[in-house]
């Protein structure tokens, strides 16, 4: 059977990464481009870069949540503008939207993030939400983005928590690569997944455990790139987005169709939810105690959730747990697990994740 991996045509990393827009634009023939920012990043730091660049781009803001209405009206201006690339300028909905008008106007499309909260920058997947903040679908671009730039040097200014959340975001792979693997899944382009994509994510797990603890700190401290940081970064955006597109997914990742589901969910990062969906994914594929203790130390090492009480406000009863479970069900990728996992023992690992991240918290707060 065929099998298929997919890549971004181009992924420049570094600081001042940004400053090569210009040329790439030059380089892939667009004359008529448009950016998608955030109207919260767009004076503080889109107006300084757009000085240093030279090169005027029309704007369009991005309003804050990626829905399937935003991108048709988003769009509409594109096209009426004759945009031929689109240039996604922020953190993961942007990116998402960016996609989305790029798809609609056949536009080239270069992705630049600034923040590294997740592995979104190099895949066609495009996550719509409702107005409530839900997922509501999932569409696909036909290619990869042209062109992926990150700029570390801006990532490195973002806070902290946006990075780790972006570690938490990349763990869980390493799992979820191989779960679909062994359950004969498909990834995102419906093939079973090359061996390649596998070797991607038990390297993005072991960069991240190497160098995750320091970049976090460097974030933390001084807000500017190191090595630590630049090699925490290609795990988290370039190796992770591969992984998870040629890969696949599995419990980890379909757990955020449950969380998102709840209002007191709504504040929390996808990182942050997919970091505690790794530890409860370890659960539903029954690895040892051990293992899964040692992962759960090592999330909760990065200031990631490892139980309920470390979403603020989220407290949900058993009926509640029984209905993020149900929800989880409903993911594409629920399938891809060994042994197979329902409702009952999906809510049966989140009970137990949650009851292992208590006591780790409890013993940490002890004399």
């Amino acid at each position: 059977m065929t099998k298929v991996i997919g890549f971004p045509g181009r992924y420049l990393q570094g600081p001042d990464a940004i400053l090569q827009l210009a040329t790439l634009l030059q380089e892939l023939g667009c004359s008529k481009p448009m950016l998608v920012v955030d109207a919260a990043i767009r004076i503080p730091v889109w107006e300084p870069v757009a000085a240093q660049l030279g090169v005027d781009i029309p704007v369009l803001e991005f309003p804050g949540e990626c829905t399937a209405a935003i991108i048709s009206s988003l769009t509409q201006q594109a096209q009426l503008a004759q945009a031929d690339c689109i240039v996604g300028f922020g953190g993961g909905k942007t990116i998402d939207t960016a996609k989305g008008i790029a798809r609609e106007c056949n536009a080239r499309l270069i992705i630049a993030p600034t923040i590294a909260s997740n592995d979104s920058p190099t895949s066609r997947l495009i996550v719509l939400y409702d107005d409530k903040h839900k997922v509501s679908e999932v569409r696909l671009m036909k290619r990869n983005p042209d062109a992926v730039l990150v700029d570390t040097a801006i990532v490195s200014r973002a806070p902290a928590r946006f990075f780790a959340a972006g570690l938490g975001d990349a763990l869980s792979k390493k799992d979820e690569v191989a779960q679909c693997e062994q359950a004969g899944g498909r990834n995102f382009f419906g093939t079973p997944p090359l061996a390649t994509a596998g070797l991607l994510a038990q390297q993005c797990y072991r960069i991240i455990k190497e160098y995750g603890p320091a970049a976090l700190q460097q974030i933390n401290d001084h807000h500017v790139p190191n090595d630590d940081v630049e090699r925490a970064v290609e795990a988290t955006v370039l190796w992770s987005g591969l992984a998870f597109e040629s890969g696949g997914l599995s419990i980890a990742h379909a757990l955020t169709r449950g969380f998102s589901a709840h209002a007191g969910m709504a504040s929390y990062l996808h990182g942050e939810m997919v970091a505690f969906g790794s530890i409860v994914q370890m659960y539903a594929q029954h690895e040892p105690a051990a293992s899964i203790q040692q992962h759960a130390r090592f999330v909760h090492q990065l200031g990631l959730p490892v139980c309920f009480a470390d979403f603020q406000g989220f407290t949900p009863t058993r009926e509640e747990v029984l209905d993020i479970a149900r929800l989880t069900c409903l993911a594409p990728y629920i399938g891809n697990i060994t042994p197979p996992a329902g409702q009952d023992s999906i809510a049966a690992a989140l009970m137990a994740a949650d009851a292992l991240g208590s006591s780790l918290i409890a013993n940490r707060s002890c004399p």
